[in-house]
């Protein structure tokens, strides 16, 4: 299966690259308080028979999470970790987000973490980097796992999320980074080689920090595998290739949505 799901991510990423645009879910606002349990994998979500888009994935509803506590299980073990992403890839500190509260939008275009709402059950951000060496600034990376209680709210979100390129082309993520000129650009299943999930979303713009300066590259992508959404955040630095961002990108969504796959399909 993992094999079978590298394949087929490779392009979804590639069109979406070549797209200039996709969704926005990334490190999003402020880090959150670091926890120490590592990296585990586990995951969870729900919808009826095969899925209605023609993937070939058939998730068991008594697989789905409709707790808290198991929507954090799940969550922690679909998160993205430092090995997902390529050699040399380190955690940042603080290195994940508490599992109750998640990144939210504001009037703004301000990026804030606040308590989850009915429609979430858990979402887990971690920070990884691949350091700074040889005169090449770091590539920081952030990975993103949410769990809703139903499939219709994991949608809303990814709505939502296309939206909010719309309403914010220049977003600030945190004091002294910001994103400018994002475009978003959404795909369903078998639309611009996306043959992994029920539907994707990716996003390109500009990234500024004042202290790697910019502008640098920046890309996201985000999918949604029945009631779980995943996404993966990358933003350049001095000396680093876009192709370099990319392939941290596609290697995190890729083991997330196959982590997600085993926790929720139904076992034959």
């Amino acid at each position: 299966m993992y094999r079978r799901r590298l394949r087929l991510c490779c392009g979804a990423l590639a069109a979406g690259l070549l797209l200039a645009g996709c969704s926005g879910a990334e490190d999003r606002g402020p880090e959150g308080a670091g926890s120490e349990e590592a990296d585990a994998k586990d995951a969870a979500p729900s919808s009826p028979s095969p899925s209605a888009t023609g993937l070939d994935f058939t998730p068991d509803p008594g697989r789905a999470p409709d707790t808290r506590a198991e929507a954090e299980r799940l969550v922690r073990i679909v998160g993205a970790a430092p090995v997902d992403l390529g050699p040399g890839y380190v955690r940042r500190s603080p290195y994940q987000s508490e599992p109750g509260y998640w990144p939210v939008l504001d009037a703004n275009c301000v990026w804030q973490r606040e308590p989850l709402p009915d429609t979430a059950l858990a979402s887990l951000t971690r920070y990884m980097e691949l350091p700074a060496e040889d005169g090449k600034g770091p590539i920081r990376v952030a990975a993103v796992v949410t769990v809703h209680p139903t499939v219709v709210d994991a949608e809303w979100e990814m709505a939502e999320t296309l939206e909010e390129a719309l309403r914010c082309p220049d977003q600030q993520l945190r004091q002294g980074e910001r994103i400018t000129g994002l475009l978003s650009q959404g795909a369903d299943f078998g639309l611009m080689g996306n043959f992994t999930s029920e539907d994707t979303l990716t996003e390109a713009g500009e990234y500024f920090s004042d202290q790697l300066g910019g502008p640098h590259y920046y890309y996201s992508v985000q999918s949604r595998l029945s009631q779980v959404t995943v996404a993966v955040v990358g933003k350049g630095a001095k000396g680093r290739s876009d192709e370099e961002v990319d392939a941290a990108l596609l290697q995190g969504v890729t083991q997330m949505l196959s982590r997600a796959e085993i926790e929720l399909e139904a076992q034959e």
